[in-house]
């Protein structure tokens, strides 16, 4: 902890003390009900943020004007008071813990869907909150003043149910946003034109939340500092803006973006940890406030020399807090190599919510709800857990076992474990991928019941030899490699042109960029991880895809980052185009039935990959009374977050066996024997 004397230094904010630096920000979740109200669900994915140490944890956006500003499929509301209820019982749980606990108040504007809210959205013009959303209508003054009126209701209820302070969310191409930023403000009234005019109902919000909370109760701004997008705020016009609007506010939450540019507020994974703080630092130092900074924080020592350089006062950690929840305790307990650190992956999280109105998941915590309760829970009788396979389902689904006190042994044929996740992040962009198969590792090296042997093929003696009870395939997968003409005979071949993402990851430092032409075929995931690699190190790239689009499968923010970098980097991209011949230094491409070569300097051939499960079928074969799981790509070839989630259901499968006991019946056990 002396390393970190900042971080866990507390602060007192008007009337309101956090124990240490770190700030859990809103983060929608699909976790409400149907109506708006907080659900148990809600509760214990909070209380376990809560339980981790978080100093503050400020609640994601509540609709205060329903149905007209609201977001989400199943977004919290605020707007009533018959929700009061509820969200005090949250608070109540959580500062049990200790944590202070904010909530985000909102009005979505143009960024509500027509057919959620039954009708068309208001916004301050006519110009959607993204492109291709809908068209919202002006808000009329009265309009204005009513929504003033309900964000000072809000406020009300927001102390009514046990809060320690409220945030206003004028960023992110919300309501407010739309009349701070001349992307959408088009009003030629009081409330268009002038910095002042624009930030002039986001002052009047302020003014009238004050009314309701009194001087001593802490209000913070959420904004977007930069907008990243051509015409939009810069931070020079948002420290102008903010002139207006400081006073009264506690707490400046420095975010970025608009909806167009959502890969720099919901971060891309190739964003370095602590990007944003230069925003917070300048907020900061004009205003003398309190300041969040934001921004793909994982490592506490970032954390540390943000706040000791005076760039902010608070650390704003969101996708982390899914992803670690004990984020805080292991850094105060010095177990920073356990940290299980967000790879900013952005599918369960950002992916689930905006792009599939799913409720929020992660890619590398497959237990959003309970974290680490499972540990608390052991086998009534000795289990034989083995396990073929060293990548991330299948360390998931050994570190499960053995955590529970199952003897698990571990196969792996390559010398280190880590599988998949671990050659990808060979590509720099890709780097913070690594961090999940380390901790995965390390987490594995202090359980002495479980035991790895990497360099060795697993086979039906070897694992019999064990006597399991439970055997866990999961060998993953392998590029797939369709019989093209040429392709077999030319591909990863010693001194050749043309590579498989393997023949690219085995030596991924040795190729040149300026000036060579590069040529990739599929436009999936592992074709633009390969583009990207080329194209934003200057290389001439050319990238084929039979299909109408690329990217088709890709999580919402890694889609908007690659097709921005394709763009940026003149990138030429030819969908609806087959692949009929490979040779060794072209590509025969055929479009709507005329053929051309595609010539290259290096080729690569990405057309997804395929389950490699050798022995799966042998397994079942020569163990049919013995419990045989086949997870993660060796199932069926798909996201790291399935094998993961498959890799901890071994308890469910030990619970099937009656070798531990069911969480319906651990309940049961009264406390007093």
């Amino acid at each position: 902890m002396s390393n970190y004397e900042k971080l866990f230094s507390p602060i007192t904010i008007q009337r309101m003390t956090l124990k240490n630096r770190v700030v859990m920000p809103p983060m929608g979740t699909n976790f409400a009900g149907p109506n708006g109200e907080i659900t148990d669900e809600h509760i214990s994915y909070y209380e376990q943020r809560a339980k981790g140490g978080t100093g503050l944890i400020i609640l994601e956006n509540a609709c205060l004007a329903f149905p007209l500003g609201s977001n989400g499929t199943t977004q919290l509301r605020i707007d009533e008071d018959r929700f009061i209820p509820g969200l005090y019982r949250l608070t109540e749980r959580l500062h049990k813990h200790g944590a202070c606990v904010a909530v985000q108040i909102n009005h979505a504007g143009a960024s509500a869907v027509p057919d959620r809210i039954g009708g068309q959205p208001v916004s301050s013009s006519n110009i959607p909150s993204k492109t291709g959303g809908a068209i919202p209508r002006s808000l009329e003054k009265d309009e204005i003043l009513e929504i003033v009126n309900q964000y000072g209701k809000a406020a009300k209820r927001v102390v009514a149910a046990g809060f320690d302070a409220v945030e206003i969310h004028a960023g992110h191409s919300y309501l407010l946003c739309q009349f701070l930023s001349p992307v959408y403000n088009k009003r030629t009234d009081e409330f268009g034109g002038s910095y002042e005019n624009r930030a002039r109902i986001v002052r009047m919000v302020i003014d009238r939340i004050r009314e309701e909370v009194g001087p001593f109760f802490p209000i913070s701004l959420r904004f977007s500092a930069e907008e990243f997008v051509k015409g939009g705020n810069t931070l020079e016009d948002t420290l102008h803006i903010l002139e207006y609007l400081s006073e009264g506010v506690d707490i400046f939450n420095v975010s970025a973006a608009l909806n167009d540019t959502l890969q720099f507020q919901i971060d891309q994974m190739n964003l370095l940890d602590g990007w944003r703080s230069y925003m917070a630092k300048a907020v900061r130092e004009k205003f003398h406030k309190p300041t969040i900074a934001t921004g793909n924080v994982r490592n506490p020592q970032i954390a540390e020399a943000i706040l000791q350089n005076e760039e902010a006062d608070l650390i704003g950690m969101g996708r982390g807090l899914i992803a670690e929840p004990n984020w805080v305790k292991k850094v105060q307990a010095g177990e920073e190599e356990f940290l299980r650190k967000c790879i900013s992956c952005n599918i369960g999280c950002a992916g689930h919510r905006i792009a599939l109105n799913r409720p929020i998941r992660c890619t590398i915590n497959p237990d959003l709800f309970h974290g680490d309760e499972y540990k608390e829970r052991e086998i009534t009788r000795p289990v034989n857990v083995v396990v073929i396979g060293g990548g991330t389902a299948g360390l998931e689904a050994a570190c499960t076992a053995a955590e529970v006190g199952c003897t698990t042994i571990l196969f792996e044929q390559k010398p280190y474990l880590g599988g998949l996740a671990r050659e990808i992040s060979r590509l720099p962009e890709k780097k913070r991928i690594e961090d999940f198969p380390n901790y995965l590792v390390k987490r594995s090296e202090r359980l002495p019941n479980l035991i790895p042997f990497t360099n060795t093929k697993a086979d039906i003696q070897l694992i019999a030899s064990y006597k399991p009870d439970v055997i866990v395939n999961a060998t993953g997968s392998t590029p797939l490699l369709p019989p093209i003409k040429g392709l077999h005979e030319h591909i990863d071949k010693p001194n050749g042109k043309l590579f498989s993402i393997f023949g690219l990851l085995k030596q991924v430092d040795s190729f040149e960029f300026i000036g060579k032409k590069v040529a990739v075929i599929g436009g999936g995931a592992v074709g633009l991880d390969v583009v990207e690699y080329f194209a934003e190190r200057g290389a001439e790239v050319t990238m084929v895809e039979r299909m109408p689009l690329v990217g088709k499968d890709l999580d919402h923010i890694t889609r908007i980052s690659m097709m921005t970098m394709l763009k940026e980097r003149n990138v030429d991209v030819r969908v609806e185009t087959s692949l009929m011949e490979v040779t060794e230094d072209h590509f025969k491409v055929s479009y709507e039935g005329v053929e051309s070569n595609i010539e290259f300097d290096y080729g690569f051939v990405c057309l997804g990959m395929k389950s490699e499960n050798p022995i799966f079928a042998d397994l079942q074969s020569y163990f049919p009374h013995i419990e045989v799981l086949n997870i993660g790509d060796s199932w069926g070839v798909r996201k790291i977050m399935d094998g993961v989630r498959e890799g901890r259901n071994i308890l469910t499968t030990l619970e099937k066996l009656g070798a531990l006991p069911t969480e319906e019946a651990e309940e049961k056990i009264p406390v007093f024997a």
